[in-house]
C-alpha cells in the first residue's frame, strides 16, 4: 500500500513507476519494484543510522 502514495508524492518513486509502465511492463510490476525500493532503502537507513536525504547520491553511481 505504501507504493501507491510513494508514486504519488515522492520523486524518485514516480520516476522509477512511469518508466517501467512507459516500457510496457503492467502496472502492478510497477508498483512491485517501487515497493522493493522503499525496502532498500528502509533498510539501509536503518542500517547506517543516518538521516534520510532526499538529494542522496551514491559515489558508487556512474554516470
Amino acid at each position: 500500500m505504501c507504493s501507491f502514495n510513494a508514486c504519488k508524492y515522492n520523486k524518485a518513486c514516480k520516476a522509477i513507476y512511469d518508466r517501467i509502465v512507459a516500457k510496457g511492463k503492467s502496472k502492478k510490476l510497477a508498483l512491485i519494484a517501487v515497493c522493493n525500493k522503499l525496502l532498500k532503502q528502509a533498510f539501509a537507513i536503518a542500517k547506517s543510522g543516518l538521516i534520510y536525504d532526499d538529494g542522496y547520491r551514491s559515489v558508487l553511481v556512474r554516470n
